[in-house]
């Protein structure tokens, strides 16, 4: 059935991982009950920041079974998609304020058989993606300006989740709608409840002493989104 609630999906991003010993990482949230791996990408461009590629992806697909779930924040999307496809992505992400046409990249991430998801900045318009809601499987709400881990939730965002929520319901998409940025273990709750089905965590697990109890806790107080 259309849009059912449910318990939201945890994914941790490996943006705050720490990369010396990133397979004992990822295993180690994947065993406590993690939904995707979320691996973000920047450019130096399109966000003040450089972090990785298709290689680090290509070495994920081997350790886990969990999807991995690409975000782009880069400046040109459609230079990469097929790369992240051959790497091993399973969900790819972009950006609605990134230059080139939206549409034929949502189609071309979906014929080669990968969730299509369209990102947006804290501080633009869900109106942007009004033509193109009906052809998403993700849509991504940015609750900090995106470039950096460790931020703080931008609180107006809250309303945001809930309008989005409110669009996909109000539409003929079947979108998850994620969330990323500044979640936290005492956040998280709020978060889902204003309609999130996907929760992007990064700092909060991986700068803890142990990420896989932080993401068996993030799990436990989710569960009572039902």
């Amino acid at each position: 059935m259309k849009n059912v609630k449910s318990v939201p999906l945890v994914a941790p991003s490996i943006l705050s991982a720490n990369f010396a010993c990133l397979e004992r990482q990822v295993r180690l949230v994947e065993d406590s009950g993690a939904d995707a791996i979320h691996v973000d990408v920047m450019d130096g461009y399109f966000v003040p920041n450089i972090t990785i590629g298709p290689l680090v992806v290509q070495s994920l697909s081997k350790i886990t079974r969990l999807p991995l779930d690409v975000h782009l924040m880069i400046q040109q999307p459609e230079r990469f998609i097929v790369p992240f496809h051959q790497a091993g992505a399973n969900w790819l992400t972009i950006h609605i304020e990134s230059p080139g046409h939206h549409q034929m990249m949502i189609k071309r991430i979906k014929e080669l058989g990968m969730k299509a998801g369209i990102a947006l900045n804290p501080a633009t318009s869900l109106t942007m993606i009004e033509w193109l809601i009906n052809d998403l499987d993700i849509v991504m709400i940015m609750s900090v300006n995106p470039g950096f881990g460790g931020q703080t939730f931008i609180p107006v965002c809250m309303k945001k989740i809930a309008d989005a929520r409110n669009m996909i319901l109000h539409s003929d998409s079947d979108a998850l709608l994620a969330v990323d940025g500044g979640i936290k273990i005492d956040n998280c709750l709020e978060v889902a409840k204003a309609g999130a089905d996907l929760i992007v965590m990064g700092s909060e697990i991986f700068n803890a002493d142990d990420p896989g109890q932080k993401t068996r806790q993030a799990k436990e107080i989710l569960k009572s989104i039902k």
